[in-house]
This record gives structure tokens, C-alpha cells and sequence, in this order.
């Protein structure tokens, strides 16, 4: 009797994890993505956040970039404000996280890297919907000022992210 196989192969059948960049990683560790096309400035974000323990994926495109937040939900979000814009000058990854419903956008601490405004301007860090701006001069002292800004973050929502656990939300 000829029988066929009816279940492919495991061992030479590829899964696609390129999504997924940290599927494999401790759940409980923290994560992080730059969006930044000059490579000087994201070498040294990409240090800072190493230094403080952050698990770190660098997209290339906006396309890569939109498919790694289909999968894993970041801790940080870094993004310059020129981040693979186009002629129409949308920065379509601020525009991701501006839509995201608020109980997800509050896990994101976003980090906007910006040649026009000042670092820690809160008035302009609340109308592009980020965190924290710095503004490129001063990404030398990106570990202090995000790390402070963090701090401060997780202070002002402690008591609501305890409230949210013990209803069971969170």
C-alpha cells in the first residue's frame, strides 16, 4: 500500500520569526525599538538603552518597523521626527502610537529625537503624543534625562497601574 504523507515535514518546514523579534527572550524583560536613520545617533541610543538593561531591535524601514509592533508591545519607542518620512511629512510611526487605544499606549514610553525642539519640551511632547523629546545636541546625555523621565513616568501612574492589577486588568 503507497501511502502519502499527509503532515509536512517539521524539520523542513521554516516558520517565519522575523515579526517577532523577541519571541524568544524572557517575558519579563524589558524591550526596546529605535527608529532612527543616522547611524552616529542610533549607535548612541542604542548604547543608553543597553546600559539600562533594554533589549533593543533596530528597523530599517517604516514597513519594518509597523510589523515588529503587530507582534511585541515595547517598553521604549524611539523615533526621529524625520523617521522615513515622505513628501507628504507624516511620521507615520508618531501616527501609530497617537491611535493606539490608551490602555496599550500607557505600557509605551516614547521617545521622540527631534532637531527643532528642545529637550524636555512637555508642551510639544503632549501635542506629537510622546513622553519625552531630546533634541539631537544633547543625545549624549540621552541615559540621565531618560532615565529620570522614566522614574517620573512610572511615579505618576503607580497608583492607577496597582488599581488596574487588582481589578484584574493589567
Amino acid at each position: 500500500m503507497n501511502k502519502e504523507k499527509v503532515m509536512p515535514d517539521p524539520i523542513t518546514e521554516e516558520i517565519d520569526y522575523s515579526g517577532r523579534p523577541f519571541d524568544y527572550r524572557d517575558t519579563d524583560s524589558d524591550t526596546s525599538m529605535i527608529c532612527e536613520h543616522d547611524p552616529v545617533i542610533r549607535q548612541k541610543i542604542r548604547e543608553t538603552l543597553e546600559s539600562l538593561n533594554f533589549n533593543v531591535i533596530e528597523p530599517d524601514t517604516l514597513k519594518e518597523a509597523l510589523k515588529y509592533t503587530n507582534f511585541h508591545t515595547f517598553n521604549v519607542i524611539v523615533v526621529n521626527e524625520n523617521y522615513d518620512t515622505k513628501k507628504d511629512g507624516v511620521n507615520y510611526v508618531l501616527k501609530y502610537l497617537e491611535r493606539l487605544p490608551m490602555f496599550v499606549r500607557r505600557k509605551i514610553f516614547a521617545v521622540l529625537i527631534s532637531s527643532t525642539f528642545a529637550t524636555m519640551d512637555y508642551m510639544h511632547s503632549l501635542n506629537k503624543s510622546v513622553n519625552l523629546i531630546i533634541n539631537k545636541d544633547e543625545i549624549s546625555e540621552m541615559g540621565l534625562i531618560l532615565k529620570k523621565e522614566m522614574e517620573e513616568n512610572d511615579y505618576f501612574y503607580h497608583v492607577f497601574n496597582e488599581f488596574q492589577r487588582k481589578l484584574g486588568k493589567i
